[in-house]
């Protein structure tokens, strides 16, 4: 049973995020030839003052 993490800093809409799990679920059962049913998918969100990259916060880029 395929289950997909995607990590992600938070402000995307319910349709953004419902196309993305779609279209990685879509991917999973075709790459791994598995039913829809056993692919699982989760985005974490993080706010934007909570993550950072090359030290710099999210916020403030």
């Amino acid at each position: 049973m395929p289950e997909i993490v995607v990590h992600a800093v938070s402000g995307r809409s319910p349709a953004q995020k419902k196309a993305l799990m779609k279209a990685i679920t879509d991917a999973v059962v075709t790459h791994f030839e598995v039913p829809v049913d056993n692919v699982i998918v989760q985005i974490v969100e993080s706010a934007a003052d909570s993550k950072a990259r090359g030290g710099v916060p999210y916020c403030e880029r």
